[in-house]
């Protein structure tokens, strides 16, 4: 459930370093700013952002701390980025650390002497190395910064592609030049040039106001989140240090439902109208379990049961294989593959003994630790929806069946205090008999109350990218589909006894 991270990693990815003051470049310097992260007008962290120019390179280091409230549990996270480049922008080489869970998960990308990037990444202290061809065109943080400053001083549109180190993935943003403003800050008002930076996502689009100095320097930076304003702000250390106040993340995080969902209804076929607030962007995606129709001006009808194949791409060979958070080459995992699956008879039953063994393995009752891959998993054996499910992936991988894990929502009667919500969640596809089926470990089942927003490889920032649906959805209508009340999903329905 930190989906609603993204925005933060967007800002961060979005907020240019500090620049040098004019005629120390052939000397050793260094500056640093302080921001504030505000929600909702309430501290929930700090950016600290350090440049050093050492008059052949230049280092940027961004530091990104926050803490959020879940279910009144207080939870610190982190993102460090770094990136090295030459005095006119060129790539040298970047860096991230990012504390989701329990373990560092950390990206370290070096140029080497053909111009390609040797990179590690390394997720519970598991390395693994693969190689990267620089995308064309792609800034980090200084050239990002000397191409705003270039542009303050003209109005109209430019287009900028962005290297984030922490993803390896690259955002193309277009942005408006709306002129110069005077920008109350906590510690006073500056006078700067206003930027809006536009995103589009296969979730629609993101949009970020960013108020820069003549350097190019960000002093503000303004979006929505979960229908709340996200803003950092340049202020002073002690500013930027101040306690952080509690705001309830998890309650932003859900959507209400227009009644109440009893067993019955769940586990026949369920018809939903979902309405975004924002763009006519697909919120949810097409599956074998749930088909989706545009009915226009921002409303979308989703049918949730009757599950026949067709409805995704069959699995391709990456769904079968290890990676940094779904290690299921690991022998920790191999074993207890092998342990849950005796005396399987197929695919359908090993799928079905792995749900219930990953039900059992992670304890009911245990802490909050963030996004952990599956290592992290079996050793701690605690962990939410997303612990489970990306165990469940592993193990079934480890058994070469094909695996993904889902992140999208799921209907409680009560939950954190509130009645008849969706709340986000995570599970599994696993391909059985032809077809995708979902395996729900954290909850023993699956019914046609869950919604499916997107499937990946356990990589946490495919979740991260959903972060804006949230504020966005709202679900105008459920009820019994006439023409699938009395189907069940097969298989992927059965529960625990």
């Amino acid at each position: 459930m930190r989906q609603w991270l993204a925005a933060l990693w967007m800002a961060l990815a979005l907020s240019p370093a500090p620049s040098l003051v004019a005629g120390t470049v052939e000397s050793v310097s260094s500056d640093t700013t302080w921001m504030t992260v505000q929600l909702a007008g309430r501290r929930i962290g700090h950016l600290r952002i350090d440049r050093v120019n050492d008059g052949k390179q230049v280092t940027t280091t961004q530091d990104l701390r926050i803490e959020i409230n879940r279910n009144g549990k207080t939870i610190p996270m982190s993102v460090l980025t770094r990136s090295v480049e030459t005095l006119d922008s060129q790539p040298l080489g970047f860096y991230s650390r990012s504390m989701l869970s329990t373990s560092d998960s950390i990206v370290d990308g070096r140029r080497q002497a053909d111009g390609r990037y040797a990179v590690t990444t390394t997720v519970a202290g598991r390395a693994s190395e693969s190689t990267l061809a620089w995308p064309v065109g792609a800034l980090l943080s200084d050239g990002q910064r000397q191409a705003m400053a270039g542009a303050a001083s003209r109005s109209g549109h430019y287009t900028l592609s962005l290297f984030d180190p922490a993803s390896q993935d690259v955002a193309t943003v277009d942005i408006e030049v709306l002129g110069n403003e005077r920008v109350s800050l906590p510690e006073g008002s500056e006078v700067l040039n206003h930027q809006r930076e536009v995103l589009q996502t296969p979730r629609g689009v993101q949009r970020m106001d960013l108020w820069v100095n003549q350097r190019g320097e960000t002093r503000k930076s303004s979006l929505d989140m979960l229908g709340h304003p996200l803003d950092l702000l340049a202020c002073s250390e002690a500013c930027a240090l101040a306690p952080v106040e509690d705001i309830d993340m998890l309650r932003a995080s859900m959507v209400d439902s227009p009644q109440g969902l009893s067993v019955p209804m769940r586990q026949g076929g369920l018809r939903y109208v979902i309405h975004l607030t924002d763009g006519d962007a697909q919120p949810v995606i097409a599956t074998d379990e749930q088909r989706v129709s545009r009915l226009g001006n921002g409303d979308w009808l989703v049918d949730v049961g009757n599950a026949v194949p067709g409805g995704q791409a069959p699995p391709t060979p990456a769904d079968t294989q290890a990676n940094a958070w779904v290690q299921s080459d690991a022998p920790p995992i191999r074993a207890l593959a092998a342990e849950a699956s005796i005396g399987a008879e197929d695919d359908q039953q090993k799928m079905l003994q792995l749900r219930d063994f990953v039900s059992g393995y992670i304890q009911p009752h245990g802490r909050d630790i963030g996004y952990a891959s599956a290592l992290e998993v079996v050793r701690l054996r605690a962990g939410d929806c997303k612990a489970h499910a990306v165990l469940l992936a592993a193990l079934a991988r480890a058994q070469h069946i094909p695996a993904r894990v889902v992140t999208g929502m799921v209907y409680a009667d009560r939950y954190g205090g509130s009645r008849q919500v969706f709340v986000p969640h995570a599970w599994v596809q696993a391909w059985v008999h032809g077809r995708w089926q979902s395996f729900d470990a954290a909850l023993g089942h699956f019914d046609s109350a869950h919604l499916a927003l997107d499937s990946g490889d356990g990589d946490p920032w495919h979740f991260v990218n959903l972060a804006n649906l949230f504020g966005q959805m709202r679900i105008a209508h459920v009820g019994t589909a006439p023409e699938q009340a009395a189907t069940a999903m097969g298989g992927a329905v059965a529960t625990r006894d």
